[in-house]
């Protein structure tokens, strides 16, 4: 068990916008609602997947919607505990564990003001090893678990529930609540047993958003190259591969909020005016290639770094001239699966390409 204090955010922030490939939400945020929560309460008190007890009854929780909207419609910190308490009046469930649906981003900080506000432990794992932009891309769902019942809040009070048969569905209905909620929804969904949860999850992904923070930190502070010692560090992990995929500057952006998600495309100019990379964007990034070639694809991770902190732009911060690396890692062999790749692998997002693994594997 780890305790997550006030100081250690800023880690869990860094970490978790490297996971979050671009999408997840602004960490910034939550890293705010966050430390305002735990100083409000408590420590939270986070938990491994084999700590978990095999009855516990587990929900996942999160945010829903574009990014960009989070940059004017700011959440009040008390969604996802309105969303909370509506999931457990419909049901009559009493929830004992909570754990975050993706480990990118926002998403990564705001189970965090939940477990505070609660008191409850919050679980070392999620179902996306990552961000990803629609419910149904969950290792939860490849292997067996319902979305349904989903709790929706907003930061007006504004509560739904979706029943649904099947993720997908389950998607496509709350997805068009959060649009009529302002574009940016809380909620609470794909409830299980611990012992379910054990089996379903990417484990260990809050814990490593912590640790990829703290590699960086102490990197800077004893003057080490920063892209190179992430990538070893992250070769240690279950994670298991990461290579610079790319450097350059950003020339172009064309984005847009589309049916409640961030879509477009980034160019970025390579410094020695070779052929420039391409990396599409639906809320993450999904694909990166360069002259018809591409270098990497969902569900592997390209995170787009600056060049000199190597901290992680979320796509709506992707300005023009920006001074950028291209990190590319490999996802865990639980989302590499025929299974997984059915759900969230490049057909998913309309990409004609088949999935090969950074680093071959």
């Amino acid at each position: 068990m780890r305790e997550i204090h006030p100081q250690d955010l800023e880690d869990i922030a860094v970490g978790a916008a490297i996971l979050g490939t671009g999408g997840g939400g602004d960490p910034y945020i939550g890293k705010l609602l966050a430390r305002g929560a735990i100083e409000a309460n408590a420590p939270v008190k986070m938990i491994s997947l084999e700590e978990l007890p095999d009855d516990a009854k587990v929900v996942t929780c999160g945010a829903m919607g574009a990014p960009t909207i989070l940059i004017e419609k700011i959440p009040s910190g008390e969604e996802m505990l309105m969303a909370l308490r509506h999931y457990e009046d419909v049901t009559g469930e009493t929830v004992t564990a909570l754990m975050p649906f993706e480990a990118g981003g926002l998403n990564s900080c705001l189970p965090i003001v939940l477990a505070a506000q609660t008191g409850l432990p919050l679980i070392d794992a999620d179902g996306m090893g990552r961000a990803f932009p629609q419910l149904e891309m969950e290792t939860f769902n490849v292997y067996g678990v319902k979305a349904a019942p989903v709790a929706l809040a907003d930061e007006r009070g504004n509560l739904a529930m979706v029943e649904a048969d099947d993720a997908a569905k389950a998607e496509f209905l709350a997805r068009g609540l959060c649009i009529r909620m302002g574009g940016q929804v809380c909620l609470v969904n794909y409830p299980m047993d611990g012992a379910t949860a054990k089996r379903v999850s990417v484990p260990a992904t809050m814990s490593l958003a912590q640790d990829i923070g703290r590699v960086l930190r102490e990197a800077k502070r004893e003057k080490k190259a920063l892209l190179p010692t992430l990538i070893d560090f992250l070769s240690t992990t279950h994670y298991g591969y990461a290579k610079l995929l790319g450097s350059g500057k950003i020339s172009d952006i064309e984005r847009k909020v589309e049916n409640g998600w961030s879509v477009g495309v980034v160019t970025i100019v390579p410094f020695d005016d070779s052929e420039p990379y391409k990396i599409r964007i639906q809320n993450e990034n999904l694909l990166l290639e360069q002259s018809g070639e591409i270098l990497a694809v969902v569900p592997d991770l390209i995170c787009v770094l600056d060049i000199d902190t190597v901290e992680a732009i979320p796509t709506e911060r992707l300005r023009y001239g920006q001074r950028v690396d291209i990190l590319g890692i490999r996802v865990p062999e639980i989302m590499r699966t025929p299974e997984a790749l059915a759900v969230f692998g490049p057909g998913a997002f309309g990409i004609d390409a088949d999935y090969v693994a950074l680093g071959g594997a």
